[in-house]
């Protein structure tokens, strides 16, 4: 029996991820030695979105709530990268959070995007070079007047538990009580 046959009876006829009939083919889940158990049957929306990252609709992806529950370790290795890709949304963190991936199938996941990730995300620094992390403590090291708030952020005031942003130069932080966004080049690290 052929790749695309075996995956035909696993799936149903239907795409693992989001269960739409139309248009299926194969998706071999790199690194991939292209056998059924490494790949993965997709429709053609799936598809467009895994190759194309800039066309990704995180709404389209709410599917995954169903499909990350699957036996199948290709099926959970792409639920497990693709909420990882839009986990800025919010709820993706939230079904991250209740994913298990057996340990074998954590290292094929991560195989697959820390490639992509070191190209395209650039790290958050401080004004020293040091990369923050999110739930780190910072400094300010010049005193900012924050728009919209009627107050200065003193050099010197201590932020704790911070957030990163999409931007790797901003932050999200509590100041003062008010939660603020502060631009990285005048913080550093505690």
């Amino acid at each position: 029996m052929t790749t695309e046959q075996t995956l035909q009876d696993r799936s149903g006829s239907k795409c693992e991820l989001c269960t739409s009939d139309n248009d299926l083919s194969v998706y071999h889940v790199a690194p991939s030695d292209e056998t059924a158990d490494q790949s993965i049957m997709v429709c053609n929306t799936c598809r467009g979105q895994i190759e194309d990252p800039t066309t990704t609709d995180a709404n389209h992806w709410r599917c995954l709530n169903d499909s990350m529950w699957t036996p199948v370790p290709a099926v959970q290795v792409m639920a497990w990268r693709l909420l990882n890709n839009i986990k800025s949304e919010g709820w993706p963190q939230d079904l991250l959070d209740m994913l298990y991936l057996e340990d074998d199938v954590k290292v094929w996941a991560d195989a697959g995007i820390s490639d992509d990730n070191d190209d395209q995300t650039e790290q958050t620094k401080d004004s020293n070079g040091a990369v923050l992390n999110a739930g780190d403590t910072v400094t300010l090291i010049k005193d900012l007047v924050v728009k919209g708030a009627n107050f200065t952020a003193k050099r010197g005031t201590v932020v704790k538990n911070i957030s990163l942003s999409d931007n790797p130069k901003h932050i999200e932080g509590r100041v003062n009580g008010t939660r603020i966004v502060l631009v990285s080049a005048f913080l550093k690290k505690a």
